[in-house]
């Protein structure tokens, strides 16, 4: 996007072009792209329409998964999408110094830092980052098996997890949560189904 185009867009526009551009990779229309062009077109400034905040897996980038291309999204990429004080530091750098208007947390199905959560593992830095997610298997209903071996209670814990990764987001930068409170971003929560390849808004 030019710094124009990123300007003159709403959060709701932004989210509206990524959930199409997923709908077209998820559908094989994705729209032909030229790397080396966008790569000389941003050289110069970049001016991304959004922070992304994803997990680790191979299976998940977004500038693919929602048909973006270079320059169009920050990316803060962490085992399990969890919040630190890096990536808020982050998220307020991209969003009230260089203009993003939005903030996606994105977990997604069959994540093995959730089921590593729930198995309680434990290996060297790992357990301190499992520990940022255990909160959020103890917060999800699930009244039948709570294992990692049960694809639905993984991906129950996944949501979960995103939506309390939002919730720190606004609890923890009033820099953000000011932001957010004047409309000038929007904090949201997806997850993607590496089966589907869509992605769902929570």
């Amino acid at each position: 996007m030019t710094k124009a185009q990123r300007d003159a867009a709403t959060p709701d526009e932004i989210i509206t072009r990524m959930m199409a551009g997923n709908e077209r990779f998820a559908t094989g229309a994705h729209k032909p792209r030229d790397f080396l062009v966008e790569q000389r077109a941003t050289a110069d400034g970049q001016y991304p329409a959004a922070i992304a905040l994803t997990c680790v897996d191979s299976r998940t980038p977004i500038e693919v998964i929602c048909d973006l291309g270079i320059g169009d999204t920050f990316n803060a990429r962490l085992a399990g999408n969890v919040v630190n004080e890096d990536v808020l530091g982050s998220m307020e750098f991209a969003c009230d110094m260089a203009g993003a208007k939005l903030i996606v947390v994105m977990g997604h199905t069959a994540c093995g830092a959730i089921k590593g959560a729930i198995n309680n593992v434990v290996l060297g830095h790992l357990s301190g980052l499992i520990a940022r997610i255990q909160p959020a298997v103890l917060e999800t209903p699930y009244q039948s098996d709570r294992t990692a071996s049960n694809p639905a209670f993984v991906d129950r814990v996944a949501r979960t997890n995103v939506s309390m990764a939002v919730k720190q987001i606004r609890e923890r930068s009033p820099v953000l949560h000011e932001l957010e409170n004047k409309g000038v971003i929007k904090i949201i929560g997806c997850i993607y189904d590496i089966r589907t390849a869509r992605i769902t808004l929570l």
